[in-house]
């Protein structure tokens, strides 16, 4: 929301400063953004008046001008635009100042052997447009020697604020200048829009027959003449960053700002059979004034005519209706919106504009007569013309709501003793009229304006006025508290807090800590993506497809953040990025209902490893993600010998190099591989593509150790090698599980260390080297004993697998 000082002054009586206004916004909610003082680097320039522009001796296309700054001097100017002549008002730059276009200080200096004393300056050179074509031209009556900043009324400051959703009053220059009343920044000016008599009965009438649609009125206006609007228009509208069109469309804009009331105006002209009808759509489709197709729906509130949907109600309008210069005849719409039906109908077309976004926040339902009878008044004065009664359709609302404060509640939930004399003044102030009143409590009025206010008898009606209250006291001036003293569940004060960390979320950041550790960079990705690609990784069917989807390619939930990770990496391989390796920790969804989404930590590698001085470059592989995957299942406290490795992995993994990780038959960790090549192909990625995801909460958290020292064992553990002989398609995990559940007592680790084929080896076998980790706890073993336990390990991997030891 912009507006200038002036603009604001129209509203508010007040010689405050746009910095102690600014400090006042920020103070009581209304956040300021920014201020803009294009004043200020205008403030050199100067209205001069060219009173000889002559060929330059030495070059063709240059001019020497005699001008007339205003302060009976004549300075000589070289210029080179081709529109400098003789008799000219332009503006002018002295030695000394800094032109903004180009951020050069002007100096005296001699150009082609003349003398140059300044410089008469284009748009493009003050800041001001593109324009460069020529010297800016002024008109005759312009006064020589004024300040060119604020003869424009370029040096009006302009206030951008940024107001909560719920604070569609806010959004207006009469809401923000009430609010800064109420802080004690000045006196709200009264304003009252004096009725116009009706001429003529208006040809044609209201209906509305949706509920989106509960009040509309309008008002016929002929003999009206469109045109240029006025300075003064114009040069409000664009202060703001908005383009005068026409006077017609102009007026609109100029009160969707002031008083926060959208109106729309129909060039009664192209408008056929004499009604307007606020009905749902019916699958037509129109031009709108935004440049675009529009084909609306049942869910979609329209205006309609006899020829059908003329215009998205409460959005846009239509090319076809809209007003031009040979519009003589104009139909004013003044109409009250469901926020909700407005909001949506919004994101379904994708138009944002300004009467969207304020009804879709809560206009002011009081003041549409009074805002209906103060447009036509300007329509009438810029554009002649007479108008018709109000005519209207539906009823106007119910909104006498009322809401009651307890004094003393301010000091107990507010933590600020506000006099109670004050507090009423602030709400009188804020427009809030006392129904009641006594040594206790005040029962007031909620204005139409204020849509976020509740009232009785919702009990969230004092809290509001609560806060109103101290927002416009401050905020800041809340005294700071110590929070009550914490206890325990027999009521004993307990000095140390409960943890603010759950245990999934402890989990959560240490996997976010080890993956970046590792060197991969943290993604925040969306949940939901094309339905075609989610197809690829097991999803894109009908229980995870949105309804309200924000973009024709986010229509699905995604089954796996890999999905998403992969996608994330297709760009970057487009952009010139092939090697990446990226991470995420987000919700992975199994279906569309509640608890059928999971927390993971999800990774992806793709192209080549780090150069590094002690080894070369490589392909990535699965191997990486699995290691990836092992950090984090080791930083989570997961014992890895307990992890099984499973190849049965989904059917978009590789088949032959992926897995699944199991703690148990029944519970899956997680996964890790590497992409199958038909998923590449569809992102057109060039493999391998190396991916690990871990299901968060499937991963128990640690047990709690035991206080004192660590349980360390006091003997020497003893290594045995063992290499047997299987069969190629025994997994390694299998020969792994086996030989650990010969003793779990004694048996700490067991690791492969070695895979060999070749010589000495039958075809269709190969040998699998295990190292034992045999820790005693009790007492030092007996050779005797070792060699029992293993007799014992290579019977385990026999029987499980057939095995046999290599001689």
């Amino acid at each position: 929301m912009k507006f200038t000082l002036s603009w604001l002054r129209t509203h508010l009586d007040t010689d405050a400063s746009v910095e102690r206004i600014a400090e006042t916004l920020s103070a009581i909610g209304l956040e300021v953004e920014g201020v803009e003082d294009r004043g200020a680097v205008l403030a050199p320039f100067r209205i001069a008046h060219v009173l000889e522009a002559r060929p330059h001796p030495n070059a063709d296309r240059l001019r020497v001008c005699t001008v007339d700054p205003g302060d009976g001097r004549r300075l000589n100017i070289v210029c080179g635009a081709p529109n400098a002549r003789t008799g000219m008002k332009a503006v002018l730059a002295l030695p000394g100042a800094t032109i903004p276009g180009t951020g050069i200080t002007l100096k005296v200096g001699q150009i082609r052997g003349e003398v140059s004393e300044g410089m008469l300056l284009s748009a493009r050179e003050m800041g001001l447009g593109e324009d460069h074509t020529g010297i800016v031209e002024l008109p005759e009556d312009a006064p020589v020697g004024v300040a060119y900043a604020h003869w424009a009324g370029l040096d009006d400051p302009v206030i951008e604020i940024k107001a909560t959703p719920n604070r569609g009053d806010a959004l207006s220059v009469r809401g923000v200048a009430r609010d800064l009343a109420a802080a004690g920044l000045g006196v709200l000016r009264p304003w009252r829009a004096e009725p116009v008599p009706a001429s003529f009965v208006s040809p044609i009438r209201w209906v509305t027959e949706t509920p989106a649609c509960p009040w509309v009125l309008g008002r016929y206006i002929r003999g009206v003449r469109n045109g240029p609007s006025p300075e003064w228009l114009r040069r409000r509208l664009e202060s703001v960053g908005l383009r005068p069109i026409s006077a017609l469309v102009d007026v609109t804009n100029f009160f969707t700002l002031d008083l926060g009331r959208p109106l729309h105006v129909f060039d009664a002209g192209t408008l056929e059979g004499g009604v307007l009808t606020m009905r749902g759509g019916r699958g037509e489709t129109f031009r709108g004034l935004h440049g675009r197709e529009v084909t609306v729906t049942e869910a979609d509130c329209v205006i309609a005519d006899a020829q059908g949907a003329r215009a998205l109600a409460g959005i846009v309008g239509g090319e076809e209706t809209g007003c031009t210069e040979a519009t003589t005849e104009v139909f004013l719409e003044v109409a009250l919106f469901d926020p909700v039906a407005i909001a949506n109908s919004g994101r379904r077309h994708g138009i944002t504009t300004d009467a969207r976004y304020r009804f879709e926040r809560g206009i002011d339902a009081g003041i549409m007569r009074e805002a209906t009878e103060a447009a036509t008044r300007m329509i009438l004065e810029l554009c002649g013309g007479e108008a018709s009664e109000i005519v209207e359709a539906g009823e106007e609302p119910r909104t006498r709501r009322t809401a009651s404060l307890r004094f003393s509640r301010l000091e107990t939930f507010g933590g600020l003793a506000v006099p109670a004399e004050e507090a009423c003044a602030i709400l009188d102030r804020l427009g809030f009229e006392t129904v009641s009143r006594d040594a206790d409590r005040i029962t007031v009025r909620i204005p139409t304006w204020r849509n976020d206010c509740a009232g009785e008898p919702d009990p969230q009606a004092e809290y509001d006025l609560i806060e109103e209250v101290l927002r416009i006291v401050g905020l800041d001036t809340v005294p700071a508290a110590p929070m009550p003293p914490l206890k325990d569940d027999s009521g004993r004060a307990r000095a140390v807090p409960p943890p603010s960390l759950t245990p999934g979320m402890a989990r959560a950041a240490t996997a976010r800590r080890v993956l970046a550790a590792r060197g991969l960079a943290e993604c925040v990705t969306f949940s939901f993506m094309d339905g075609r690609l989610a197809a690829l990784f097991g999803g894109g069917d009908d229980a995870r497809r949105l309804l309200n989807p924000i973009a024709s390619d986010l229509d699905s939930l995604r089954p796996t953040v890999l999905a998403t990770l992969a996608a994330a990496a297709g760009r970057n391989a487009a952009r010139g990025f092939p090697d990446v390796a990226l991470f995420e920790i987000g919700p992975a969804f199994q279906g569309g209902e509640p608890g059928e989404q999971s927390l993971v930590a999800a990774g992806l590698r793709a192209g080549t490893t780090p150069r590094h001085w002690a080894q070369p470059s490589r392909p990535i592989d699965a191997i990486d993600a699995k290691g990836d995957a092992f950090a984090v299942l080791a930083a989570l406290g997961i014992n890895l010998d307990g992890v099984q490795v499973v190849p049965e992995p989904p059917a978009w993994l590789h088949p032959g190099r992926s897995a699944l990780l199991r703690a148990g038959p029944k519970v899956t960790l997680g996964l890790f591989g590497e992409l199958h090549p038909r998923v590449l192909a569809a992102l057109d990625l060039a493999g391998p593509v190396a991916v690990f995801e871990l299901d968060l909460g499937a991963i128990a958290p640690p047990r709690r150790k035991r206080r004192g020292n660590p349980d360390l064992p006091a003997f020497q553990p003893v290594l045995r090698d063992f290499a047997f002989v299987v069969d190629e398609a025994v997994a390694a995990e299998a020969v792994l599980r086996a030989a650990r559940s010969a003793d779990r007592a004694l048996i700490e680790r067991v690791e492969l260390f070695d895979v060999y084929r070749g010589r000495g080896i039958e075809p269709g076998k190969k040998s699998l080297a295990v190292a034992v980790t045999i820790q005693p706890r009790e007492r030092t073993l007996t050779d005797a004993e070792l060699e029992a336990l293993a007799q014992r390990v290579v019977g385990a991997v026999a029987k499980a697998t057939g095995a046999v030891l290599r001689s």
